[in-house]
């Protein structure tokens, strides 16, 4: 009977133990599941290699890091089948119509979009890298390396950004 009675109390001081350390233990804190995102929208239109292409690499990172510094979302969009102005328009106008404020083309036929509808858009924010284009609303990024590139696509999209958003 006495042994009985020291088996309940151990289990029962087990259990009020358990519970004692499970109120008491420190919660984790709760880790945000996702990034607080700004409405505002930096694009990039590629030829068909998307962000691997070697041009589009420095461009695609200069976003990235324009987005950690300023909460900007940013997407990129392949141009898919022939790299012609025909078939480019389409996936332009898919960006702008997904309110992208700053469009960044990489590759001939996005370029050759980009100059053909920058004017038709002085609200949005053009930056052509290694073709040639004119607007008041375009960049044109030529002739330097990978790093002074992403340097430049990022200040474009960091200043966009600050001078639509109030800080």
């Amino acid at each position: 009977m006495l042994r009985r009675w020291w088996i309940w109390a151990v289990a029962a001081g087990v259990v009020v133990a358990g519970l004692i350390v499970w109120a008491v233990w420190p919660s984790p804190k709760e880790q945000p599941r996702a990034r607080p995102y700004l409405e505002y929208t930096g694009c990039l239109l590629t030829d068909e290699q998307g962000i691997a292409s070697n041009a589009a690499r420095p461009v695609w990172a200069g976003l990235e890091d324009a987005s950690l510094d300023t909460h900007a979302k940013v997407q990129y969009l392949p141009v898919m089948g022939e790299q012609t102005l025909g078939n480019a328009m389409p996936y332009l106008s898919s960006l702008l119509q997904r309110k992208c404020a700053v469009v960044v083309a990489v590759g001939s036929a996005p370029v050759q979009a980009v100059n053909a509808v920058a004017g038709q858009y002085p609200a949005v924010r053009f930056v052509v890298v290694g073709g040639t284009a004119s607007g008041r609303n375009v960049t044109v990024l030529t002739g330097m390396p990978d790093a002074e590139v992403r340097q430049r696509v990022r200040t474009v999209l960091t200043d966009a950004v600050h001078s639509a958003t109030p800080r």
